[in-house]
């Protein structure tokens, strides 16, 4: 038995095991992944509801991926100051209710501030918390444990884009954000719950063995080219995907397929679903191919898939 398994079976209780903490994690970030990609099956009853310009709604979106990303550090000092428990319990509130109170949003300033800013505050709190507290649990196994969490964030809207398509239709957006707010944000909050930080002295023996003897700091970090090089590749790269994720919906009305079918299923929900699917799969997948064939060489494989 190597000493990662020996540990992990002496932890105490059933939310002890750092497998169960990892398919809590999995279910928390599964719950909150929907606000950003199911969000462009919303433009088109917003608009018309409030009588704005597309573009003048597209800004919650800005707002909301800004503020999920750009305030990571400062939600990953107040998880360690205060713990995981309490602030991934607060995030799953904050973006269940998000939805909640954009369902009565009367004008275009209180859904920047509640579908925008709520939930992406909310959404960045479980995203970094996870990710930080499974590299925690499992040293020996970092790469692993955290593709599984982003790949949970990445397929979770496969289980919600056609109910939430089908209930949009039948119920309205309003009554639509508002059962869904409460569902995601009760999954969420139950599995936020159950999360623990690792015991002190957590498989210290392996980490002592493993540590490496240079390293930088994270202002020694900022200093260097590569970093701000791939900083610079993430942000281009990511801001495509979410562009076509955030306008699909306007993309499908524009090339006249909105309300197409195939296979007896509409080509939107369908296209938003395996989307979700691939962005999913292909994160532990690529994780996978860059421990074999390097990272540089499976930079340039996914960058130019992503040109296409």
């Amino acid at each position: 038995m190597d000493i990662a398994l020996a540990q992990s079976t002496r932890t105490t209780g059933f939310l002890g095991s750092r497998w169960m903490q990892l398919t809590l994690g999995l279910i928390c970030m599964m719950a909150i992944s929907s606000p950003q990609y199911v969000w462009t099956l919303f433009t088109k009853p917003w608009t018309a509801q409030l009588g704005v310009s597309l573009t003048q709604l597209q800004v919650t979106f800005s707002i909301f991926i800004v503020l999920q990303t750009f305030l990571s550090p400062l939600q990953g000092y107040l998880i360690e100051k205060f713990g995981p428990q309490l602030l991934l319990a607060a995030g799953a509130i904050m973006t269940g209710l998000s939805w909640v109170l954009a369902s009565s949003a009367g004008t275009l300033m209180s859904v920047y501030l509640t579908y925008g800013l709520l939930g992406g505050i909310g959404t960045g709190i479980i995203y970094v918390g996870i990710v930080g507290l499974m590299v925690a649990w499992f040293p020996d196994r970092r790469g692993m444990a955290a593709r599984v969490v982003a790949a949970g964030y990445g397929m979770g809207a496969v289980l919600s884009t056609f109910p939430v398509t089908i209930s949009i239709a039948k119920h309205g957006y309003q009554a639509t954000l508002l059962h869904f707010g409460l569902i995601f944000g009760a999954v969420a909050f139950l599995a936020a719950l159950g999360m623990r930080q690792p015991p002190k002295d957590w498989m210290a023996d392996y980490i002592a063995r493993n540590k490496k003897t240079e390293g930088l700091s994270s202002g020694e970090m900022l200093k260097t080219r590569v970093f701000w090089l791939m900083f610079l590749m993430m942000t281009m790269m990511s801001t495509s995907g979410l562009m076509v994720i955030s306008q699909m919906a306007s993309f499908s009305r524009d090339f006249g397929i909105a309300n197409a079918t195939i296979l007896g299923m509409s080509a939107l929900p369908l296209a938003l679903t395996l989307d979700r699917i691939t962005n999913g799969l292909t994160r532990p997948f690529f994780g996978w191919v860059s421990d074999r064939i390097g990272r540089e060489k499976t930079m340039f494989i996914a960058f130019g898939l992503e040109g296409n």
